[in-house]
């Protein structure tokens, strides 16, 4: 469900199990967010009081909505049929959990989530969010280069006021799908633009410009 914040939180996010890692993706949105004021930042991670903190103490609007654990839950999952098998619950998710009653964004931090949703899930998720996002507005997302059965961590991202990130491991979740280069470039072919970041780790990052 969709979450809105434009106020301090309560609770500071804790440290416990907190790796540190440059992010050079972040590095360039985190200027985006310091160069502007009241922008509306949409973010599809698992949800951090530390980045409400964060974003609201720069004067920005958040939103939360954590797709990844919702699109978990098995009452998604519709029963299968003669010509198919189970299926993915898109129309009924949608409506329930990314339905934003006519609200835009100028930011949105999507993290891996894109390796945990079932792909009909995913492409209506890269459709709204062409629709809800401002002309110019920014999509953080972090996509896998490799798929290990044996690593099921799923992370939290922290956000600093520099070029690092924290991430913190929060549940056991095996990724769905690794997607290539080009795969994430058809993904979002409907934007104006993108730009991939190296990362050092099996991380690839992408800036996506509406």
């Amino acid at each position: 469900m969709l979450r809105g914040f434009f106020g301090g939180s309560e609770q500071a996010s804790g440290s416990r199990g907190v790796i540190p890692r440059h992010s050079s993706g972040w590095t360039h949105v985190v200027k985006q967010l310091k160069a502007s004021e009241g922008l509306r930042v949409l973010d599809i991670g698992a949800t951090s009081s530390g980045n409400i903190n964060f974003l609201t103490g720069l004067g920005h609007g958040v939103y939360m909505a954590d797709l990844a654990e919702e699109a978990a839950k098995p009452h998604w999952t519709l029963p299968a049929t003669e010509s198919e098998g189970e299926r993915f619950d898109v129309d009924r998710f949608m409506a329930e959990n990314f339905d934003f009653a006519g609200r835009t964004f100028d930011i949105v931090l999507l993290w891996d989530v894109a390796d945990y949703l079932p792909e009909p899930l995913l492409k209506a998720v890269i459709a709204r969010l062409h629709e809800v996002l401002n002309p110019g507005g920014l999509i953080l997302a972090f996509f896998h280069t490799k798929k290990e059965d044996s690593d099921t961590s799923f992370y939290r991202y922290h956000l600093t006021e520099n070029e690092m990130i924290n991430m913190q491991r929060v549940a056991d979740r095996k990724l769905l799908q690794v997607w290539t280069n080009r795969q994430v470039e058809r993904m979002f072919e409907s934007y104006s633009s993108y730009k991939f970041f190296l990362a050092k780790d099996n991380l690839r990052e992408v800036v996506i410009t509406r």
